[in-house]
């Protein structure tokens, strides 16, 4: 996908509320990154399969644990925007309450 068609309407890129923590998400990108090749490391090695699926479920989590950050971030602010600038603020509970279908059936 390419940024516009992710960027929702009326949005330009970079006016979202995460872009004052855009390195520190950026951080703990790259760490689930390297958690990802460690994991690829440990399966050409011939790692013992339950040390690699601990550390499948680690990877797992630290990229949950950023899906809930953004979450979180988009009902506080995205949300809370539209509420107070008298916007409707049904559509962007709808991406989110879509958000959450998709991480628990992951």
């Amino acid at each position: 996908m390419t940024e516009a068609e992710t960027t929702p309407p009326g949005d330009e890129p970079g006016q979202y509320w995460y872009a004052a923590d855009k390195q520190a998400l950026l951080g703990r990108l790259r760490r689930v990154e390297g958690q990802v090749r460690g994991l690829h490391r440990m399966v050409e090695q011939d790692t013992y399969c339950i040390d690699v699926l601990t550390q499948i479920s680690a990877a797992t989590r630290a990229l949950q644990a950023v899906a809930v950050g953004l979450l979180e971030g988009h009902i506080a602010h995205c949300v809370m925007d539209a509420a107070q600038n008298g916007t409707d603020p049904s559509a962007k509970v709808k991406e989110a309450s879509d958000a959450i279908a998709r991480l628990v059936r992951s």
